[in-house]
């Protein structure tokens, strides 16, 4: 997909959707929503009971798509199903205590057979990423890791180490959300993991308008949105029109990526 992007000239862009918010067989429509408003890559967010890495929109998601009766072995189905008819990279986006429940290597294996692309674990501290990032490769798949503006560059070195498909760079300390402005941290952190690595680079957390899409965008590879699309699922639970209202707002947002052409 990066490659692809290079040689188009484009900035990347990276949708996050909590799995199974509203319900687990609404997803897949969700996602082709994201896929025909611009979106490039779907994170797939694994429903989980304490989400420390999110802000409460997202907390919010993962609470509906759970009393909905979601789990890991379900998200991989939706996987599947997305994967019936589209080619857009999936990331697993999830915590470790869900992953240990269902088994490592069996994760690894039951992902690559899903059509899952890749897998980024929030809070697995990279000193102890060997042997999950081996689980996965041994299945073919990519491992994403999260670097933050207070990151050192030891663990920089090992953020870009552990790495494969693309590194990603969370734009500002704290949870995910909603922002008034893009983080001045965003462009010394993007310098500082380029030193250390050649790998394509996503910025998220806090981008929701098509002015901080362009400012993360002329630094990154990519850019990533989450809490601004289960924004929209949220307050369209009454109202109904998830999918065109979904697929409006990446379009807008995707009308704020710079272009990457000399």
């Amino acid at each position: 997909m990066f490659a692809r992007l290079r040689e188009q000239g484009r900035t990347g862009f990276v949708g996050y959707i909590t799995a199974g918010d509203p319900e687990p067989g609404r997803t897949p429509a969700l996602a082709a929503a994201l896929e025909r408003g611009g979106v490039d890559l779907i994170e797939l967010g694994v429903p989980f009971s304490d989400p420390i890495a999110d802000g409460p929109v997202i907390q919010r998601g993962a609470a509906r798509a759970l009393q909905a009766g979601t789990t890991l072995r379900k998200v991989l189905d939706i996987a599947a199903e997305i994967r019936r008819h589209s080619d857009i990279p999936l990331l697993l986006f999830t915590y470790m205590n869900p992953v240990l429940r269902f088994g490592l290597t069996e994760l690894a294996a039951q992902a690559a057979t899903h059509g899952i692309d890749g897998c980024l674990l929030t809070d697995l501290s990279v000193e102890e990423a060997g042997p999950y990032t081996e689980a996965m490769h041994a299945s073919g798949l990519d491992t994403v890791f999260l670097a933050a503006p207070t990151s050192t560059e030891r663990r920089l070195k090992l953020t870009a180490q552990y790495s494969t498909g693309f590194v990603y760079l969370v734009s500002r300390t704290g949870v995910t959300g909603e922002s008034e402005s893009l983080s001045a941290g965003v462009e010394p952190l993007v310098r500082s993991m380029r030193a250390h690595t050649e790998l394509p680079i996503a910025v998220g957390f806090g981008i929701s308008t098509p002015e901080q899409v362009r400012a993360a965008g002329l630094h990154g590879d990519a850019v990533v949105v989450g809490s601004a699309f289960e924004r929209i699922i949220e307050n369209s639970l009454a109202t109904g029109g998830i999918e065109e209202r979904l697929e409006a707002r990446a379009r807008e947002l995707a009308a704020g990526l710079p272009s990457k052409k000399p």
